[in-house]
């Protein structure tokens, strides 16, 4: 669009801001906002001009509709003029940018990691010059793109770049919620409106005149285009120009330029069409963004219409404005269209997804090949991170596919991806489609079908059987080809995750014996998939050579598809090993969830959560939690809803939080236990034993404890039964239960649990002090428990042995032998925040002579609002009462008094008084 003349019209207070955006010293970002026309685009040149003038490197993009769907199409945009720093950039980050522009390398980059990386190529490259990133109809960037660059546009303070973003105000866009300044760009007034008319249409009939500036209402686009289509028409009268009145602008626009592009020639209208398909742009060319675009040749009949013009930089013909290429579009017919799109599949043969975006338009009828390579599409998009690009150009492939078992794999892919994402009603219309044909039987829909009864509605009797009888299908008639032992893999996979929900021997068994048989016809099932078996089902029968196999398949990272790093990682929580590949997960957690894949983030979630909770990190770990809980809720995914509140539950039992743990524990019972899905029946019974234990309710604590499982043994496929082996013994020995604890002590040695994890170990050594029958066995133990490798990565039990050991201690040579591991006992629960622990190991020392009273220490740990809050509370003040003049809700308070009550060394509101008193000498509450 012309910027009205070279004098920007009645725009003087944004051209004033804009100027000071330039020469601001600090790097920032800013938004223009404004309808259709309105001059956005005039003034990002403006802006662009007057950069240049100041010394800043200008790169521009535009965001194109035919590309929103391109993973990064919009990014390359802005660094395809950088690659030359690349060089300069650590390893890491180098790696990044490999992946990103899909040239290979590891697992695609998380949105947080590729931000960083680009944030740190934008420090590079200003080095030596500032630079402005321009960056025109932002809302046609992909997704991927636009989260990238409001991460950076938000962190640009203090370097040399800034952005500045035009959208239109009409759509909605992700840079609506990216929380960067805006300035909006409104209409013109009357008198700048009727100066901008008169300067470029001078000599209007005073009646036309009139007619125009009623109908343009000071957008500049129409006060520029709509004299030259009023005065071709005012033969007719003038009353016949007011027809327009009620329709709204944008599309009496399109209308004046459709009367342009009918008049132009067949071949004219075809060259701006293929144009117009593959994104060329309006105003100023950008670089070269994610492969090379068609470039329009035989345009200047258009450009002699005034709908294309020259862009001044690159030589090419380029839209004059946004409004010009979509009307393009929809005035060309469908067969226009699909020619197009066959012509530009063409000059795309080097670029895998942009050429199956013209394909998969191109073609109508049920074509192999074509569905072939929008299958390679799809492989190359997830390997990029764009899950949801992969979903649509599977769709698109079994459309086209010719037969009917490629039909049902793609569509199951598809379904398969949509599940993972989160997005149960596109995966459950993928798979009614294929129900709906008759053949909701095939392998692949069975994938999809048995995935959405499991992970939304928690079916595991009934997708178990659905999933067993496709693989017994498969393995009678046979399976030919990658394609088959794709789908045959992920019902093997699925039906492991079922199992293990189902947390039965019964179904473990069954399993067992199922995959344990597929051998020819049916192909050998993968390592990995095994080692799935093993580990998800009963590591104290099958775990012994499980790490060393764990470490192999992780070390083929760069391979693996996300859904498999979740599923390793699974494995890595049954072996106590998250912790060393916590900082991948980490690295992938956001991206996975960025792009769409959510199951797999929320999976990601709960492993960091569980590995935080292990390691004490245990304000991380809640914070962690309540995120895949709102992730879960958010996409109506009740199993993982569910899950998250177990592991909330757990968190909240640990720390003293017996009512909030209580009321999760009844929620995942209630939905849990009637579904039959074991695996979360047995963490609520972990959690109802920490609870009774943290209460000293010990017989309680036995009895949830010999639910999981029976003193002396390890229930089969029971993955809680060896992690509350110290539970069971210690509330069997509080409760005169001594030669069970003994027994099942000793069964933990013979089943070689030590040689599973470090956890395991150290809970087998620690029950075995627990329960020794001399001082000399216990202290052996205990000091064997001290010295296992990695033991304290996992500081809780690693506390709960050396109180123990101190009480031992204390009662056998007196309270002088135990104070070193009391002392070490109640330090560590009190950094971890288990306040009923730390209470217990506080009245042990004192009992062994040592004063452990809470002092002024404790109260300067609290924040300003947590000291507010425990004085309201130790005033007498309810919960609800404590928000209502705090302007807080009565759960985030109760969370508040979670975290105060370990601080303090309490566990109850009745002891704040007296720890606040002791604390200050006062329990006023005021602040």
């Amino acid at each position: 669009m012309e910027p009205y003349g070279k004098t920007l019209i009645g725009r003087a207070s944004e051209q004033e801001e804009l100027a000071s955006f330039v020469c601001a010293p600090s790097g920032q970002a800013l938004v223009l906002r404004g309808d259709t026309g309105i001059g956005k685009s005039a003034l990002l040149e403006h802006t662009a001009g007057l950069a240049a003038r100041e010394g800043h490197r200008v790169i521009r993009a535009i965001g194109v509709e035919a590309e929103s769907d391109l993973p990064f199409a919009g990014l390359h945009q802005f660094l395809h003029p950088l690659l030359p720093h690349i060089d300069r950039l650590d390893p890491a980050h180098r790696e990044v940018f490999e992946v990103v522009f899909g040239r290979g390398g590891p697992t695609p980059p998380s949105v947080m990691a590729l931000s960083i990386a680009v944030l740190d190529l934008l420090s590079v490259a200003s080095s030596q010059k500032p630079l402005l990133l321009a960056l025109d109809d932002g809302q046609w960037l992909d997704a991927g793109s636009v989260e990238v660059c409001g991460f950076a546009g938000r962190r640009l303070a203090g370097g040399a770049v800034k952005l500045l973003v035009g959208v239109r105000a009409d759509i909605a866009s992700r840079f609506d919620t990216a929380a960067l300044p805006e300035l909006p760009v409104t209409t013109l007034s009357s008198a700048a409106s009727e100066e901008l008319l008169d300067r470029h249409h001078p000599g209007l009939d005073p009646r036309l005149r009139g007619i125009v500036l009623d109908e343009a209402r000071g957008n500049p686009l129409a006060l520029l285009e709509l004299p030259p289509f009023l005065v071709s028409r005012a033969e007719r009268g003038i009353e016949e120009l007011l027809g327009h009145q009620g329709v709204p602008l944008p599309r009496r626009l399109q209308h004046v330029y459709g009367t342009r592009i009918s008049a132009l020639s067949q071949e004219a209208r075809a060259e701006l069409l293929r144009g117009a398909l593959d994104g060329v742009v309006s105003g100023a060319a950008p670089a070269s963004g994610r492969g090379v675009r068609y470039r329009m040749t035989d345009a200047d009949e258009a450009a002699h219409a005034g709908l294309v013009e020259i862009d001044p930089v690159s030589g090419d013909f380029v839209f004059r404005h946004p409004l010009v290429r979509s009307t393009v579009v929809h005035m060309a017919t469908p067969n226009e269209r699909r020619s197009a799109h066959a012509a530009l599949a063409r000059v795309h043969q080097d670029d895998v997804e942009r050429r199956a975006t013209h394909l998969a338009a191109a073609t109508v009828d049920p074509d192999e090949r074509v569905a072939t390579e929008l299958e390679a599409a799809a492989e190359s998009a997830t390997r990029r991170g764009g899950a949801l690009a992969a979903m649509g150009w599977l769709t698109r492939a079994a459309e086209l596919s010719e037969e009917r078992e490629e039909r049902s794999r793609r569509l199951g892919g598809a379904a398969f991806i949509a599940g993972h994402a989160a997005l149960f009603d596109q995966a459950q219309q993928l798979v009614r489609s294929e129900a709906v044909l008759g053949h909701g039987d095939s392998p692949a829909t069975v994938v999809a079908a048995a995935y959405l009864a499991l992970y939304q509605d928690g079916e595991v009797r009934s997708s178990r059987r659905q999933v067993a009888a496709a693989i017994e299908a498969l393995r009678a008639s046979g399976v030919h080809g990658p394609a088959e032992e794709e789908v045959l893999e992920r019902l093997v996979n699925l039906l492991l995750a079922i199992s293990q929900y189902a947390g039965d021997a019964a179904s473990w068994e069954h399993t067992r014996a199922l995959v344990g048989a597929l051998g020819a016809p049916a192909g050998p099932v993968p390592a990995r998939s095994l080692l799935y078996r093993d580990t998800w089902s009963d590591v104290v029968r099958h775990g012994g050579d499980a790490r060393e196999r764990l470490e192999e398949e992780f070390a083929g990272l760069p391979r693996l598809e996300p859904w498999d790093v979740a599923r390793l990682g699974v494995s890595a929580y049954h072996l106590d090993t998250l912790g060393q590949y916590r900082p991948h997960l980490r690295r992938t957690v956001d991206r996975e969830v960025e792009t769409g894949a959510t199951a797999i983030g929320m999976t990601m979630l709960h492993l960091i959560m569980l590995d935080q909770i292990a390691v004490g990190e245990w304000d991380e770990a809640e914070r962690t939690g309540e995120r895949g809980l709102g992730l879960a809720l958010a996409h109506d995914h009740a199993l993982f809803a569910h899950h998250s509140r177990a592991y909330l539950a757990l968190l909240a039992a640990l720390r003293g939080g017996l009512d909030r743990a209580r009321e999760l524990q009844s929620a995942v019972e209630s939905w849990a236990r009637p579904r039959g899905i074991g695996f979360l029946t047995q963490i609520a019974d972990a959690v109802g034993t920490i609870a009774a234990l943290s209460e000293g309710d010990y017989e309680a604590a036995y009895l949830y404890a010999i639910g999981i499982t029976s003193p002396g043994t390890f229930e089969a496929c029971a993955h809680q039964a060896p992690r509350t082996l110290l539970d069971l013994v210690e509330a069997a020995v509080h409760t005169g239960r001594g030669a069970e604890a003994r027994a099942h002590a000793l069964a933990a040695r013979d089943a070689g649990l030590p040689r599973v994890s470090p956890r395991l170990a150290l809970l087998t050594y620690g029950a075995l002090a627990m329960t020794a029958e001399d001082d000399e066995e216990a202290a052996a133990m205990c000091a064997r428990a001290e010295g296992v490798p990695g033991a304290a990565g996992f500081p809780f039990e690693l506390a709960r042995i050396r109180l123990a050991h101190g009480i031992r201690l204390r009662h056998a040579q007196g309270p002088t032998s135990a104070r070193a591991a009391l002392t070490r006992a109640a330090e560590s629960f009190e950094r971890l925040g288990a306040a009923s622990w730390a209470v217990r190991a506080r009245a042990e020392l004192r009992a062994s002579g040592r004063a452990a009273r809470p002092g002024s220490a404790h109260l300067a740990e609290l924040t300003w609002q947590e000291q507010r809050i425990a004085g309201l509370a130790a005033s007498g003040l309810t919960n609800k009462e404590i928000g209502e003049r705090m302007h807080l809700s009565p759960r985030t308070v109760s969370s508040h008094l979670y975290r105060v009550f370990p601080k303090l060394g309490i566990t109850s509101r009745a002891a704040l008084r007296d720890a606040l008193g002791t604390a200050t000498g006062t329990t006023d509450p005021t602040p």
